[in-house]
């Protein structure tokens, strides 16, 4: 356990706990969760297994569902004081990351984890990608290559979708995008009915307001997680992945990206190199890498995809 920067004379906000000192945070259980459906749950490339999820996300899973039952008895101690009676409002988690780093794996397995806590039984997953502007409207914008920029995204939308969670509203819908189609599909929705815990996954969440803006989606998390890794590393995974989309999802017609499918294995890759480079990459030093410091808590993975460290923002 250290401060990552005290050896340079540095303060920083963040306490280092390395992946031994983690594990030994972990609750005396083992995993809920089979090796069948850990494979259900992981992304392509990424490498969780049951190891993993015991010695770093239980004990995540249990720090978050210890924030959230804080948050509610704080709730129910200030309606007391204030004598007012108000509806309790869902926690709500941001994960951010780069493209390929692994935030959706994290997403999904930290919802099936939470609700199995007896203070959280109620947990739902949003991904930003329901918020960005239908491809037309980007075409329009001239903005189609900049898929996934943060100004690719309806973000008074998306502002307007958590405030409404926050508010306690008890139903609240957000648009549903297709990977398949790469777009949004018009007049399909996702429904989320107050949920305990709201996990809202995505490239820019940790984003400051944006120009001429006082909130930003930021500042209505209770909770915000990164998930961080050397950027080598991440073009490495999304090269892999890539291929392995090409070999798979790409090869049906209806894909958007059907037109890769007949690639050989070095186009593929070549290809998968331009758009990394021309996108992606530029993306996460930008505006994604930036947020990092904004994070709760940051998941530092290693070369191999598992997480090698995690800091934790000091209280």
């Amino acid at each position: 356990m250290s401060d990552p920067e005290a050896q340079n004379g540095h303060v920083s906000p963040f306490l280092e706990l390395d992946r031994d000192d983690w594990a030994a945070l972990a609750p005396t259980v083992k995993a809920p969760l089979s090796q069948t459906e850990i494979a259900g749950l992981r992304g392509l490339g990424d490498s969780l297994d049951l190891v993993e999820v015991e010695e770093v996300y239980i004990p995540l899973s249990r720090l978050l569902s210890l924030y959230a039952e804080g948050a509610q008895q704080l709730h129910r101690a200030t309606t007391a004081f204030l004598g007012a009676r108000s509806a309790r409002t869902p926690f709500v988690i941001g994960v951010a990351g780069s493209v390929a780093v692994g935030k959706s794996t994290v997403s999904r397995l930290l919802r099936e984890l939470l609700a199995r806590w007896e203070g959280t039984p109620r947990v739902e997953l949003i991904t930003t990608d329901g918020f960005l502007f239908p491809n037309a409207e980007l075409e329009r914008r001239g903005i189609l290559d900049r898929k996934g920029f943060p100004e690719s995204y309806d973000r008074r939308a998306l502002l307007r979708f958590v405030s409404l969670i926050k508010s306690g509203a008890p139903v609240v819908r957000s648009p549903f995008y297709s990977h398949l189609a790469y777009d949004i599909v018009p007049d399909a929705e996702i429904v989320v009915n107050a949920p305990d815990v709201l996990i809202v996954e995505g490239l820019n969440v940790l984003q400051p307001p944006a120009p001429g803006r006082r909130l930003a989606v930021s500042d209505l998390f209770d909770f915000t997680i990164y998930v961080d890794a050397r950027t080598s590393d991440i073009a490495r995974w999304y090269e892999e992945r890539f291929l392995s989309l090409q070999r798979g999802a790409f090869a049906s017609p209806k894909s958007y990206f059907h037109r890769y499918a007949s690639l050989s294995e070095d186009e593929a890759r070549a290809k998968a190199r331009e758009i990394w480079s021309s996108i992606n990459e530029p993306n996460l030093v930008q505006n994604i890498l930036p947020t990092r410091p904004r994070a709760s808590l940051v998941l530092r993975k290693g070369s191999n995809h598992a997480v090698s460290s995690v800091l934790l923002r000091k209280t």
